[in-house]
């Protein structure tokens, strides 16, 4: 398993024994579909549901987001959580992801439904979501930014933006 440093750490992280008994390329690079509907669990062991969809931050090409469906049946009534990427750790062994706060903290969550989905890189609405759930926002280590930001003599150490909202939903 490669192994980052924490400091450089912007995905999420993956623990367990998985890739020493997974066939494929698993679990360091993975088709995004095969992570969807996985259970998400908080880091008091409740099961808060299932991973529907997994968000591309494209122009960085990165994953910013994995949107959770919790509560509901079979997909009506439910809500959907956007989670930051880096608050999730990926357990192999369990396979499955852990949330890095308590059930009760994401039942409080903001929340959104099918019809009526945010505008995910806004950044007010990005920022408010990054810092509820404790995460380190995946535009802050972008390393093109910071290339781009040394050739227009920007300061390093303002903090970055996150993309531009493009109203464009998937």
């Amino acid at each position: 398993m490669a192994i980052q440093s924490q400091s450089t750490q912007t995905g999420a992280r993956i623990i367990g024994n998985g890739s020493e008994t997974a066939p494929g390329p698993g679990p360091d690079i993975m088709a995004a579909n095969t992570l969807e509907g996985n259970r998400v669990l908080s880091s008091d062991d409740q099961d808060l549901g299932k991973i529907k969809e997994i968000m591309l931050d494209v122009q960085r090409g990165r994953i910013a987001y994995a949107v959770l469906s919790s509560g509901g049946f079979l997909g009506i009534g439910d809500k959907l959580l956007a989670l930051p990427w880096s608050a999730l750790t990926l357990d192999t062994t369990q396979k499955c992801f852990l949330l890095n706060v308590t059930a009760e903290h994401v039942k409080n969550a903001p929340g959104f439904d099918k019809e009526a989905w945010p505008s995910m890189a806004d950044i007010g609405w990005a920022t408010q979501l990054h810092e509820y759930y404790h995460a380190e926002p995946h535009w802050l280590s972008d390393p093109l930014a910071h290339a781009e930001r040394i050739e227009s003599g920007a300061p390093l150490d303002e903090p970055r933006e996150p993309p531009e909202a493009g109203g464009v939903k998937l």
